[in-house]
């Protein structure tokens, strides 16, 4: 909206002409995220006390967790609101892909908003159950594949994929791609909540993530760029730099509050909708594969689940970790909270700029 006001004015004041540039208002648009953060923060906290509505922690979880239990719970809807608004404020809302991803964003929230309501409002560590949950995220996933291929229509990248190392190269998936859509969605925001189960530990990953990604967008929507790199263009995508750079800012914020000892938790409202807002944009972006990379860490946190539950099922109930996800594993064997957040963001920083490499790797 203040792009809309603020640029034509450059044809008085040619210092108005910096708003033209996607780079400068991604910068705004991260500030601004940020401090709408900090400035909500303390009051949506205070309400959020008064209403009880407070996280329930798992009695096999680590012991010192139950510290935890009462701290309020719900907080990602500060950063849902912060990136929104400022996306709103800096982007150009004539953009069809900002459309596409606040909606599919809104989407994933609406999912984890309903998930943690039910939560709340019955005490209890559960919310929807599993057959609810996919079926939902299937709806919003198909949504955002459609979205997403009318959009690009009709470039030669609708509907189909770029590979990681190959240049010049897209494989086309016909009605399958959908499918792949929605696996992408649904992959990535279940990583983020497995994720998010200490202190800062999910939203500092997606913070990484996302800078990352804001790079993928921006170099994909310039084409003189893309063509340097080799990498598929996609006319437009440059401008939903602008989204994930509010995402960064946003989960800045967040953090502040949401650092050891946490002050708040995200709750499902903010990790599926991180979660589904990143895997959205690396679809927008044609990174799609690349997320498994990038996104390492969440990988990483989603396979140590699947392992510990195939090894439970297939040999007798034997674990392959203390207790799944991954980070839960590390501090049963002694390592204090702060060393394994601060030690996974390090992988994740790792991850994330092992994916920037790829980028001169074709």
């Amino acid at each position: 909206m203040l792009y809309w006001l603020l640029y034509p004015l450059h044809q008085q004041f040619s210092g108005f002409n910096v708003f033209r540039y996607i780079t400068f208002r991604t910068g705004l648009a991260m500030a601004t995220a940020f401090f709408l953060s900090l400035i909500i923060g303390p009051w949506l906290l205070e309400r959020l006390r008064n209403l009880q509505v407070r996280q329930s922690i798992r009695e096999e979880g680590p012991s010192h967790h139950q510290v935890k239990a009462g701290t309020p719970t719900m907080g990602g809807v500060l950063m849902v609101g912060a990136f929104t608004l400022s996306t709103l404020l800096w982007a150009d809302l004539s953009n069809a892909y900002i459309w596409t991803v606040l909606g599919v964003t809104f989407g994933f929230a609406g999912i984890g908003f309903i998930d943690d309501f039910i939560k709340v409002r019955f005490r209890r560590s559960l919310g929807l159950n599993t057959r609810q949950k996919l079926a939902l995220q299937v709806i919003v996933g198909l949504a955002g594949g459609l979205a997403t291929r009318a959009v690009a229509e009709p470039s030669a990248h609708a509907g189909a994929i770029a590979l990681p190392f190959v240049k010049e190269f897209l494989l086309p998936l016909g009605p399958v791609y959908l499918l792949f859509v929605v696996l992408v969605l649904i992959g990535t925001s279940n990583a983020v909540n497995l994720t998010d189960g200490l202190d800062g530990l999910a939203v500092g990953a997606i913070a990484i993530a996302a800078t990352t990604y804001t790079l993928f967008v921006y170099v994909a929507g310039h084409v003189h760029i893309a063509d340097y790199l080799r990498i598929v263009p996609v006319s437009g995508a440059g401008e939903v730099a602008i989204f994930t750079g509010a995402m960064v800012g946003a989960a800045m914020g967040f953090l502040w509050f949401n650092c050891h000892p946490a002050q708040v938790f995200m709750g499902d409202v903010g990790s599926l909708a991180l979660g589904g807002g990143l895997g959205i944009v690396a679809v927008v972006a044609k990174q799609e594969l690349l997320l498994v990379l990038v996104g390492g860490l969440f990988v990483l946190e989603a396979l140590s689940v699947l392992i510990q539950v195939a090894s439970y099922k297939l040999r007798g109930g034997k674990r392959v970790f203390r207790m799944a996800p991954l980070h839960h594993h590390f501090e049963f064997l002694g390592w204090s909270e702060t060393q394994v957040v601060v030690r996974f963001w390090i992988i994740a920083l790792i991850f994330s700029l092992a994916g920037l490499a790829t980028l001169k790797l074709r």
